[in-house]
Formats: structure tokens, sequence, C-alpha cells
């Protein structure tokens, strides 16, 4: 994974009422009325599992790559909700970043002191993850049990880094629930450095000075009303906070320049000018593996499937190797690398047939914040691969085995990438996806019986994040585990009897079959006659709850489209009763139809079912709608199908 120069702390820590004196060392003085849960005002505890009673953040930047931060907090916990305000986590590297001065102190709600942590009881430990196998990065971090609420917990520490890309944002107010007293914001900084801010969600201003040769820039907040918690919500999109960044750095001793973006580009491209060749003999190899292949593009599918085939991801951070890549002969050899290394690797071999591409990096992660064109900064964690051919650009992404040659996903699809060029940094867009990206194609064949039971066959065809899930997790779980998986993931009723049949993966679609037996299918049996559900399975379930005055918009993971045929024969000695009525329902951005036929002579219901996404952001002005309209998909899917013995 593209990381930063190592992980900020998860528990953000900011604050300071103008009632208070802007100097640190002022901070023991605080008022013994912001450690009383009592002293909260009512207004703040609406909404809320946390008040902020207080936070001071003090950076002081003397130079490119240095800086000096001090925090302390307190924050009142009025629930188990707020529990994690409770951890302090705190990211470093052994050669650049020090913490010193740690206090986590607890109160009761009476403001007494009822336990303290020092750096001694913290644990210290390697910030490796699922992710990523080797880093020099770790972490230091403590939990304390609450056992009663409210309980106020205060954090203190220092730390002094010598090595970074990007600043840390200040966030006035991080998450929904959580209100703010009192916060101060000081950022003192060398002006050669080239300081720079942003605001996001928030309109408020700095008190802007001189002292000691460097610009001040200072942000105080009082008594902010908690956000009421909405559903599928990005959290960018509310946070209030204030973006930070300097034009001059220094990241592991290699300066750079932050002013624009082709400058930082070429930084990037400084780094990975030296790695992006191949072997002589592995150039002539590769060459031979495409040389019966006349399209470029289908040159560059070829080894991408190649490289998918031979290469793993495997994550390892070590100095500069958070940004510079392996080289591509490393890669070559040992068969494995990043997200970097595996990008350039790629570059490579298509460089070996002279199909010019370009490295990129990215904010990965569903609805991610896109890159501000207009404010430069470090917000990336991945890098893939864009090949500007000439009817068409193709985006690939190099660290799985499984994705479809030109496809991205909603992983980094739909947002801002740095294109680094020969003549430096490009914003540019990924493209954004539709629904027929993201197709889950099925068809049913059930076979009921007189007694109420079934046999059942579901083909699938889909792609996009549906064939996701058969080509990335289900070939990792052992049987059981796949039956209950796809049980679950479709809503299926239990059978008595399961397989699951793997077959094609063909142009980015991915087909399986389900055959099951039930012993009793049907929902309701009384006398002659027999209750159904028409579908096997609810193209959509969720339902969504009703919002008095929605403030975020809603987001899903992707446009989609999802269809059923289902063919239903009936028993020998049964008709229909009750066919379900056909429905057609819609709101701006999606429809749900479906439709019903019987077939007398076959004593054949068919039903034709469709569920299309269009846009997978809802503005909050539409939310209402949806929410109608999702409850109006549920009670149509819910339509009984009743059959009855002939007389």
């Amino acid at each position: 994974m593209f990381t930063k120069n190592y992980k900020r702390p998860l528990l953000m820590i900011v604050a300071l009422c103008t009632f208070y004196s802007h100097s640190y060392s002022q901070d023991k003085n605080i008022p013994k009325d912001l450690y009383l849960a009592a002293t909260i005002p009512d207004s703040l505890k609406q909404d809320a599992n946390v008040v902020i009673r207080y936070e001071a953040h003090e950076t002081i930047i003397k130079e490119a790559g240095k800086q000096t931060t001090k925090e302390h907090s307190i924050v009142t916990i009025l629930n188990d909700k707020g529990d994690n305000d409770a951890i302090l986590e705190i990211a470093y590297n052994r050669k650049y970043d020090t913490y010193s001065n740690i206090e986590l102190n607890i109160y009761n709600a009476e403001g007494l002191l009822i336990k303290k942590y020092r750096k001694s009881d913290m644990y210290d430990g390697s910030a490796a993850n699922d992710e990523t196998m080797v880093t020099d990065d770790r972490y230091l971090a403590i939990k304390h049990a609450i056992a009663n609420y409210p309980t106020t917990v205060e954090i203190i520490y220092e730390e002094n880094e010598s090595s970074f890309i990007g600043l840390s944002s200040w966030y006035v107010q991080d998450k929904m629930e959580q209100a703010v007293q009192n916060e101060y914001c000081k950022i003192s900084v060398n002006p050669s450095v080239g300081f720079r801010y942003k605001a996001s969600n928030t309109n408020i201003k700095p008190e802007k000075g001189t002292s000691d040769g460097l610009d001040t820039y200072t942000w105080t907040v009082k008594n902010l009303k908690a956000i009421k918690k909405e559903e599928n919500v990005m959290a960018w999109n509310i946070q209030k906070k204030i973006s930070f960044a300097t034009n001059l750095f220094n990241c592991y001793g290699y300066p750079g320049d932050f002013n624009n973006w082709q400058s930082f580009g070429n930084w990037i491209k400084s780094l990975n000018d030296d790695v992006c060749t191949l072997s002589p003999e592995r150039i002539a190899e590769v060459k031979k593996m495409t040389d019966t292949i006349k399209a470029d593009k289908d040159k560059a599918r070829v080894l991408y499937e190649y490289m998918q085939k031979s290469m793993r991801y495997v994550g390892i951070q070590l100095g500069i190797g958070g940004y510079k890549p392996f080289p591509a002969t490393f890669v070559d050899q040992k068969k494995y690398g990043d997200c970097k290394a595996l990008s350039n690797y790629m570059r490579a071999l298509l460089s070996a047939v002279n199909i010019p591409s370009n490295y990129a990096i990215i904010r990965a992660g569903y609805n991610a914040e896109p890159a501000d064109f207009a404010f430069p900064s470090n917000t990336f964690n991945h890098a893939i691969l864009c090949i500007p051919f000439k009817n068409d650009t193709t985006w690939l992404e190099c660290t799985s085995n499984t994705t479809a040659f030109g496809k991205l996903g909603p992983f980094t699809e739909n947002r801002n990438a740095l294109l680094i060029t020969d003549e430096g940094g490009k914003l540019v867009n990924t493209p954004k996806s539709t629904f027929a990206d993201n197709q889950f194609n099925s068809y049913v064949h059930l076979v009921l019986d007189a007694d109420g039971g079934a046999k059942a066959q579901i083909k699938i065809s889909s792609n996009g994040e549906y064939r996701s899930m058969f080509v990335d997790r289900l070939p990792y779980y052992k049987v059981d585990e796949q039956k209950e998986m796809l049980i679950k993931e479709l809503r299926i009723k239990q059978p008595s009897v399961f397989e699951y049949v793997p077959e094609t993966d063909k142009d980015g679609f991915k087909e399986v079959t389900i055959n099951m037996e039930y012993d009793k299918y049907c929902d309701i049996a009384t006398g002659d006659k027999q209750f159904y559900k028409p579908q096997p399975f609810m193209l959509w379930s969720a339902t969504l709850p009703a919002e008095e005055k929605r403030r975020s918009n809603y987001y899903f993971n992707s446009p989609m489209l999802k269809t059923c045929t289902t063919t239903i024969d009936l028993p020998a000695g049964f008709e229909i009763e009750t066919l379900p009525t056909d429905q057609n329902l819609k709101f701006t951005y999606g429809t749900y139809e479906v439709k019903y036929k019987y077939d007398a002579t076959k004593n054949q219901v068919v039903s034709t079912a469709r569920f299309n996404l269009t846009n997978q952001v809802i503005p909050a002005a539409k939310y209402n709608e949806m929410q109608v309209y999702l409850d109006a998909v549920a009670k149509a899917q819910n339509k009984k199908l009743v059959i009855h013995r002939k007389a």
C-alpha cells in the first residue's frame, strides 16, 4: 500500500477557548469546571456521545520537514458509543519521530482523578497489518476500559518530527454525535516554507500575526452542537476541518517542492526514474511473448494477465519505500511487490514492447475524498497505472490477481489521480462507472412438488463489484463456508442440498451455478393452497429510516443493475390462484420493475425483475424520495404467489 510518511494519531487532539491564554504553558491552569461533567451546557449534550471540553493544538515549523507539536485535550464521554475516545494511539518512526511527556488521565463525573497512564504503560508495536507486511512505522497505544458514565479523559503529549511531506489536518469536529465546548489551534511557521491552509465544511477563519520571525495562524471555536448521526455518510463530507500544507518539505532526507501538482509529480518522478528498467534478456523475452500480436491494447492485455498470474502483492514499506517503488528487476526476480512496485513493474513490461504508460498515485477507498485541484497536498495512499492509448485511456489495478483488464472498480474510480508524466504531476479524473459496470444477472428455474418441496437452479452472470464476490472472496472459503456465505449474501432459504459450481470468466463477467433442493420450500401450506415468494431471493432488501431533514448526501458503493428471470414449474394437479401484479416503481436515480406471466399450457409462472441504481451519490434533498421508493420496492418483493390443487 502506498502510505504517507506515517500514520497520524487516531485520536485527534485540538482546542482551547479565547478566554484562556494561548500559551501552552498555561494549560495546567485550566479551570476545574472543565473536568466536571455537571458543567456541560445542556445544549451540547443533545445528540452527543462525547463532548470536547477543551482541546489545544500548537505546531511550530521552523524549516522544511521539521515540526514540533504539543497536544492537550479534555473529553467527557457520555455513553458507551463514545468509548473510542478513551483510546490513545499515536504512530511514529524511530528515526524521524519522537514523543515525550505523554499523559492519559481519567476523571470521574465529579472531576476526581481515578487513573493515570504514562508512556511506560503503552503498548509499543509494529504498524504492520494485513496490507503492510514489513514497515519501519510503529505505534504507541493504550485503551482505558470505562466502567461508569460520564467519564472524562485527558490526553497530553509532545511530538518532534524531522521528516514529513504533508501536515496533519486540524479536525474541528471530526465525527457525528460529538459536541465541542472549547477548541484552539495555533500554527507558527517559517514563511520561507510556504504555508497554506484550506477550510472544509466550516467558515471559521484564523487570526494572523507574527512572533519571533514566524508567521502565526490561530483558530478558536466555541460551543458547536453535535451533528445527529445519518446513515451512509462519508466522513469527509461532514467533518469540519482545516487542512494544512507547506510548499517545501523533506521526506527521509529527500527534499521536495509541493508548490503545485506538477512539482510534486516531479519529486515522485525523481524517485522512480532509476527503477523502471528490465534486463536486456528479459526485454527480449517480453517482446517474444507479444511478437505475434498486432494491436498495442491486445499486447497490454496479455502482459497485464501475465503479471497477474506471475506476481503477488506483498506490502513492504521501509525508509523512503513508502514512496519509492522496488526496482522492476527486483519484482521480476522475487515475483512480489506492493502497489508501487507492481505498477512500476507493469510499466516496465509495457516499455519493453514500446507502449508508453504513466505511473499514478491516488486516494483509494470506497467514495474516498478526491484530491483538490486548487489545494495541492499529499492525501494519496495507493498507486495504479494509466495507458494513454490513442483512442482511449486504459487504467490498470496492478495489485489484484483477478481484476479485469482496464477496470478499476469503486475502490479507485471516479476521483482524481496524480499522473506522473515527463513534465511532472498532472491531476486527472479516473473513470466513473455506470450501472452496466456492476451487474448481477440471474436466471432461476424452480420445480415445485405437490408437498411444498422444490428443486432450484440459479445461474448467475456478474461483473464489477458483484463479480468480485465470486473471484476474490469465495475461492478462499471452505465448501461449508461458501454455502453459508452465498445463502447469507443472496438471502435465499436454507436448502437441504446445496452445490456451488463455478464456471467461466469471460470479458469481465463471472458465471456460476448453484443447485439446491428443499424439503419444504413454500412459505405457508393450508388445505389445498400453497403460498410462495415468486422470486427465490430479493434483488434489493435494504430499507432506510425516515428522516425529518436529511443534511448530507447518501452514498452507495457504486451504481448497479440487478436482474432476475425466474421460471417456476407448478406441481402436476396444481394451478394458479393468485398471481402477483406487475410493478413499475421509480425515483430520480433508480427504477424497479417486475412482470409476471402464467403459461397455462406449460403450467409455468415466469417473472422478470429488474433493479437499477443509476447514481451512487444521492443528494440529501432526494433522500426522502429514495426512502419511500425503497419501502415500496421491499413491499413489491413480498407479494405472494398462491397456487391450489385443482378440483
